[in-house]
C-alpha cells in the first residue's frame, strides 16, 4: 500500500489581512503525480513552496511521511525534497556542473556524481551538452538542465513550478513527451503546478483546481472533467479545454 510522503492540515497562508493559500487537507503518495491547474495569482507557487517546507504557513501544519514539521526537523526534511523553478536559476559555468551542484554541496565525492548523474543527462537529451556554457542554452536546454540537476538527488517528493512555461512550442512538447517517461523512472511523489490542463492531464495521476487559494477539487483527471464538483471548476476546466485544443496545431497533433 502506497504510503504518503507529504501532507496539509488546515494550512493557511495570509499577508496581512489577504489570505493567499487556505488548504484544510492535500495529501501525495509514493511515486504518485499529482498537478495543481490555477491561473495567474491562484496560490500555485505558494502551495508548492509550503509543500517543499521552503516557507512556514501562517497556520496549520505540514507532515512529512508522518512526520510534522518544525523548527527543529525542517532543515533535514527539505533536504529529501527537490524542487524546479518556473525561471531555471543556472550558474556561470558548464551544463554538467550545474547539475551536479547539489551533489557537490551535498559533499558527493566525483565517482558517485558522474555514476548518479550521467544517467540523468542521458535520459533528459543532454548529455551531448555538459561540456556547454549554460549562458548559451535555449530556455528547453536550460529547464532540462535544473530538472537534471533535482533529479539526480534522488528527492522523496520533487516540485515543479510551470515546467513549460516560456518555452516554445515544439520545445514544450518535446519535454513533455520527455516527462512522461522521466518523471516515472524518479520513483518520486511529484507535484506540478501549470495553468494549464492539458499539461497536466499529460502527466498527472490526480489534479487539483485551485482558485484564490482553495482547493475546489482534486480527483482523477476524468472525474475533475466530468464531475465538476461546483459551477467555478466546470466553467474553468470548459475554457481550458478550449485553449489546449486552440493552442494544438494539427501539426503537433500529428507528431503525438
Amino acid at each position: 500500500m502506497a504510503q504518503c510522503v507529504v501532507a496539509l492540515g488546515n494550512v493557511q497562508v495570509r499577508y496581512g489581512a489577504a489570505t493567499v493559500l487556505d488548504v484544510p487537507s492535500f495529501d501525495v503518495f509514493d511515486s504518485e503525480i499529482v498537478a495543481v491547474i490555477g491561473a495567474n495569482g491562484s496560490g500555485k507557487s505558494t502551495l508548492l513552496r509550503v509543500l517543499g517546507l521552503l516557507q512556514q504557513p501562517t497556520c496549520g501544519k505540514v507532515y512529512f511521511r508522518s512526520e510534522m514539521a518544525k523548527p527543529a526537523n525542517c532543515f533535514a526534511l527539505r533536504r529529501r525534497t527537490a524542487s524546479v523553478l518556473q525561471a531555471p536559476l543556472l550558474l556561470d559555468s558548464t551544463v554538467y556542473a550545474n547539475a551536479a551542484l547539489g551533489l557537490k554541496l551535498r559533499g558527493v565525492d566525483r565517482e558517485q556524481i558522474e555514476a548518479r548523474l550521467q544517467p540523468w543527462l542521458e535520459r533528459l537529451g543532454i548529455a551531448h551538452l555538459a561540456a556547454r556554457p549554460a549562458r548559451t542554452l535555449s530556455g528547453g536546454e536550460a529547464r532540462r538542465t535544473s530538472l537534471a540537476r533535482a533529479l539526480v538527488l534522488e528527492p522523496e517528493l520533487l516540485l515543479l513550478d510551470e515546467p513549460f512555461s516560456a518555452l516554445d512550442a515544439p520545445s514544450r512538447e518535446a519535454l513533455l513527451v520527455d516527462l512522461q517517461h522521466v518523471l516515472p523512472q524518479s520513483q518520486a511523489a511529484v507535484v506540478i503546478v501549470t495553468h494549464d490542463l492539458y499539461e497536466a492531464a499529460a502527466l498527472a495521476d490526480r489534479i487539483g483546481v485551485l482558485s484564490q487559494g482553495k482547493l475546489l477539487q482534486i480527483g482523477p483527471i476524468e472525474e475533475v472533467l466530468t464531475s465538476p464538483v461546483s459551477k467555478e471548476v466546470a466553467v474553468f476546466v470548459a475554457v481550458q479545454n478550449r485553449m489546449s485544443a486552440e493552442r494544438r496545431s494539427p501539426r503537433s497533433r500529428r507528431r503525438r
